[in-house]
Parts: C-alpha cells; sequence; structure tokens
C-alpha cells in the first residue's frame, strides 16, 4: 500500500530545517552587527539560537525519516527502491542512507548541526559571528535537499521523491498509479562492505569540521579580531586533521579490499578530491602552532584555513556535478545541481577572498627575521612542500573541469587526464614524501632546544648515524633478495627513516626532561612510518595474473602494460593466467 505521509514529513521537515536556517543566519548576522567580539544584541541573538535550534530538529527528523523509508522497504520511493533491497542486513541499510547524493548531503547537514551546537555551548563569545558563518553554509547545504521547483528552476533533489514521480514514462504507472515494487534494485556490491559502514561518516565528519576554523577566521576578519581566533581554531583544526585523515585512511582500505585496482590508492579524482583539502588542513595546522608558540605565519595561517574549507567545497562540485563521470570509477551522476553547487562555491570564494584582501594590510606581521637555525623557518618550508604536493594533484585532477568550462564558452579543448595517472602523481608526490619526512625530523629537533650549529649538529648525529645504517642494512637486504631499488626509493626510505629517528629521539629526549609527551613527535613518527609502509607496498608489489586474451586493454599504454591488464566486458567470463 502507498505510504506518502513518511515522505511528506520527511520533504516538510526540509523545508523547516531550511527555512530555519534563513532565519538562523540573518538572525546571528543582525546579533553580531556594529557590536564588538563577546558582545551582541539580545533580542536578535536568542532568535538566531532558537532558530538554529529548530533548524537541528527539523534535520533530525529528516534523518529519521529518510532512513525509515529505507529500512521499513519503502519502495513506493524512489531513494529505498535504487538503494536498497529486501536481503540487505541492517548495517547495509545504514550505508544505503548515504549511496545516494541526497543522503550524503544529509549526513553532512547532519554533523554540522552537531558542531554548530557545540559552538553554540562552548564558545559563547563568539557564537554570533560564528554561527552567521554556520547557519549560511546550512542553509546552502539544505537548498541541496530541498527538492522543490520556483519559477520552472528546480532548487536541490529531494530523497522523498515517489518511484511513479521519478519513474514517470514507466507504462506500468500509467495502469496503476499506486504500484509498489516488491523489492529494490539493491545496494552497489562494491559498497556492501563493513568499511562502508564507518568510512563515509568519518571523512563527512571531517568535511563538516574544516568549517569550523574557517567560521573562526572569518569572523575574525569580520571583526577585527586577527589574533584571538587562533587559539579555538587550532584544537578544532587538529580534530579535523585527525579524522579527516582517518577517514581518507578507511576508504584507502575499503579500496584495497574491495576495488581490486592493485592497491589502496589508484589517484582516482575522487580521492584526489579528499587528499588535496587534507594536505593544506595540515598545512594550516601548521601555520597555527606557528602563531601560537612564534607570533609568525598569521596571514598564513588565515590563507590556509579559507584555502581549506574552499577546497572542501570545490571537492564537492568536482564529485557531484557530474564533470568526473568519465574520469572517476566512483563519482556520483550529475543530478541537475551543477548550477547550485557552481552558485554554493562562488558565495563562499567571494566573501572569504573578499574579505581577507579587505583586511589583509591590518594583520599583524611578525618583525622576527628567520634565519637557518629558526625551528619555524623549517616549520614554514615543510608546510610549504604539504601545499605544493596539493598543488600539483589539483592542477591534474581539474582537467575535467578546464575542459567543460572552455566548451560552455565555446572553445574546444582536447586536454586529457594522463594515461599512467599512477606514475604521473607518484613521480611528484614520492619527493613530497621525502620533504615532509626530513622537515619533520629536523622540525621537530629544532622546535625544542635553542639552536647553533654545535648544538644542531649534536642532536642530529645519531639519528642521522643510525638512519645512514639503517638504510644501508635494508638496500642490502634487498639486493640480497634479488631486487633492486631506484635513487627515488633510496632517498625516501632514508629521509623516512630519518624521519621516524630524529622524532623518536626528541620524544625520549622529553620524557627524561619529564616534559609532556609531544604530540607533534609521536604524529610525526606515524606519518614517517606510513610513508615506509608506503614504500613496502607500493614499492614491492607484484602482479601475479598475465593478459593471455590476445586484446589489448588500451592502445594508449605501453606492451607492459598491456600485459599486466585486461579489459573485461560486461557479463562475460574471462580467464586468469597466474604468472609462475
Amino acid at each position: 500500500m502507498l505510504n506518502t505521509f513518511i515522505g511528506d514529513a520527511g520533504h516538510f521537515s526540509v523545508i523547516v530545517a531550511f527555512v530555519a536556517a534563513t532565519v538562523a543566519a540573518y538572525a546571528y548576522y543582525a546579533a553580531a552587527r556594529n557590536q564588538p567580539l563577546g558582545e551582541s544584541d539580545a533580542s536578535w541573538l536568542r532568535i538566531g539560537r532558537g532558530a538554529f535550534i529548530v533548524h537541528g530538529l527539523a534535520v533530525f527528523s529528516v534523518v529519521i525519516c529518510l532512513f525509515t523509508i529505507i529500512h521499513s522497504h519503502r519502495y513506493e520511493y524512489y531513494y529505498a527502491w535504487s538503494h536498497s533491497s529486501n536481503h540487505l542486513p541492517v548495517e547495509y541499510m545504514i550505508s544505503c542512507f548515504w549511496e545516494g547524493q541526497e543522503g550524503s548531503f544529509l549526513l553532512w547537514i547532519f554533523w554540522q548541526v552537531l558542531l554548530g551546537f557545540g559552538i553554540m555551548r562552548y564558545h559563547r563569545r563568539w557564537e554570533a559571528p560564528v554561527m552567521t558563518v554556520f547557519a549560511g553554509v546550512q542553509l546552502f547545504l539544505t537548498s541541496m535537499i530541498l527538492g522543490v521547483v520556483l519559477g520552472g528552476v528546480k532548487i536541490g533533489s529531494s530523497p522523498f521523491i515517489l518511484l511513479r514521480d521519478f519513474l514517470t514514462d514507466l507504462p506500468v504507472f500509467k495502469l496503476n498509479p499506486d504500484f509498489v515494487p516488491k523489492d529494490g534494485t539493491g545496494l552497489n556490491a562494491l559498497l556492501q562492505n563493513y568499511w562502508m559502514v564507518i568510512h563515509p561518516p568519518t571523512l563527512f565528519l571531517g568535511f563538516a569540521l574544516t568549517l569550523v576554523p574557517f567560521a573562526f577566521a572569518i569572523a575574525g576578519l569580520w571583526k577585527g579580531e586577527f589574533t584571538k581566533w587562533v587559539r579555538p581554531a587550532l584544537r578544532w583544526t587538529l580534530v579535523g586533521g585527525l579524522v579527516l585523515g582517518v577517514g581518507i585512511m578507511m576508504g584507502a582500505y575499503w579500496a584495497y579490499e574491495t576495488l581490486n585496482f592493485g592497491g589502496y590508492w589508484n589517484w582516482d579524482p575522487v580521492e584526489n578530491a579528499v587528499y588535496i583539502p587534507w594536505l593544506v588542513l595540515v598545512a594550516s595546522l601548521h601555520g597555527l602552532v606557528l602563531w601560537q608558540r612564534s607570533r609568525t605565519a598569521l596571514r598564513t595561517s588565515f590563507v590556509l584555513v579559507i584555502a581549506t574549507f574552499l577546497l572542501v567545497l570545490y571537492a564537492t562540485f568536482l564529485t557531484r556535478s557530474g564533470v568526473l563521470g568519465n574520469a572517476s570509477v566512483h563519482s556520483f551522476t550529475d543530478l541537475g545541481l551543477s548550477g547550485q553547487l557552481i552558485i554554493y562555491l562562488a558565495a563562499f570564494v567571494v566573501v572569504a577572498i573578499g574579505l581577507l584582501v579587505w583586511r589583509w594590510k591590518t594583520i599583524p606581521v611578525s618583525e622576527k627575521e628567520l634565519t637557518t637555525y629558526n625551528s619555524e623557518l623549517w616549520v614554514f618550508v615543510g608546510a610549504t612542500v604539504l601545499c605544493l604536493g596539493a598543488f600539483q594533484v589539483l592542477v591534474t585532477t581539474s582537467i575535467p573541469v578546464y575542459n567543460a568550462f572552455l566548451g560552455f564558452i565555446g572553445i574546444k579543448s582536447n586536454l586529457a587526464l594522463p594515461a599512467d595517472q599512477i606514475q604521473h602523481y607518484t613521480k611528484i608526490q614520492l619527493w613530497m614524501g621525502v620533504g615532509v619526512a626530513f622537515f619533520s625530523g629536523l622540525a621537530q629537533i629544532m622546535w625544542w632546544q635553542k639552536n647553533n650549529k654545535e648544538s644542531l649538529t649534536s642532536s642530529l648525529t645519531v639519528p642521522g648515524i643510525l638512519t645512514l645504517l639503517g638504510a644501508a642494512l635494508v638496500i642490502l637486504l634487498v639486493q640480497y633478495f634479488g631486487l633492486k631499488m631506484s635513487i627515488t626509493y633510496i632517498v625516501l626510505l632514508t629521509t623516512a627513516l630519518f624521519g621516524v629517528l630524529a622524532n623518536l629521539s626528541m620524544v625520549i629526549t622529553l620524557m627524561k626532561r619529564k616534559v609532556s609527551l609531544s604530540g607533534g613527535g609521536i604524529a610525526h613518527i606515524g606519518i614517517a612510518l606510513m610513508l615506509l609502509g608506503i614504500l613496502a607496498s607500493a614499492g614491492y608489489s607484484n602482479i601475479i595474473s598475465q593478459n593471455v586474451s590476445g586484446l589489448l586493454y588500451s592502445r594508449e599504454f605501453d606492451e607492459t602494460t598491456n600485459r599486466d591488464n585486461v579489459l573485461l566486458w560486461r557479463n562475460d567470463k574471462a580467464q586468469m593466467v597466474r604468472m609462475k
């Protein structure tokens, strides 16, 4: 039997959430306007709080309605029919929730509601200006699932659309408008994996967390408080970097288990779209730390914090506009929301960069001159390496965007993504890893001591000698087992070992001094160990099967690549020959 009540309730809740976010954004703006930080118009502040609470409750209602539709197998709704089926266990029904664009947007909105409540509770002094930004972002995100048509213009895509309204041309609905399928099409087999239950929520929580330092930075520029925003933003940036990094690693492990494209990372454009803002986020964290300790790099911190959030929005456009449809194995299809996504991105780019330009000359600049023996210099250089790595990936990943834009203005473009994307990215990113490993070790040692030629030489001697001995031992073992190691891999091995040993030596030194453990040192050890793991797994992976079909995988690839890959046809069996 057709049940429209739950869908109507969900759609009504979306509209309430959108209207409440609009009211909250304006009310918080009015409360903060012409007021110094820490003071606000009490009446407008009450309205803003109330409106955001209503927004949050409406979002919770939308979540409950959508999951009820999926869990109850309400296949009269297109979302449940296209993503779920009768045989799915509960954990995969949860995955169905965010398999579609609308559900993933809703997940993002949900996390930001919780973070907004946290800001309201723990940052009262900053509440009005920061929540103005929060509510503004929620307004735009909620519009993506609004699903209304005004003046012939579609605003958002509703997850509560009926199947008969989506597939209007099917004859069955002309014969029986109340027809309800007995089963759905089911969850994509690749997504029926436990990592897909926890990876997307972690990733979207990381996305949501990037909004917090961005909102503090915008509030600081707006209110002329150029330094006070750093302390609260630093904590949230640290958590955001951790959560987003864990989300990326979860996705990599899912790819290793499920996609079977030869590893955990294939430089797919959708993977890159998440990797880019994470690199810049980590760089911004180091910029904020520099200001907290040495009162330097404040302008850099503003730029990187703002760039991180804008890159998250750009990643959203890349993965959801359909522009990567022919370039990625797991991008979303276009739901006709490209225009909204562009407006969303452009609005925040204009506001953020406009504020930054307006306040640029009044942002404090450190008078401290950095020399070779200043640890701040090498932290800054390390952050620069991260940003350069992000830039290289961004430029290449955006090739489909260049083509789409040029086509839109009537210019034909023949730009194409590299035929061998792994080689294209890896040859640069390996050297980024070298820089990160080396500078993380050097800067960590210099961070905790007064530096001159003698003290620095003394501190570097032991980890340096152990690094060279360890690298030599590994190289000899590799040669003993008949393998070869290129110069690039030797350099990465040496610097990664240095990163581990230099940070470990400083952590041990701090323990002897009875100083609290260095969180930075522990994190840097983890990154260096990860680089060693990447070197071991990617540098010495083996091809275990061979293409004996007689067909080329692609004429653009060389003989080796065509030998190691086979072209598979849908619903057609192919023989795999194991190499001896």
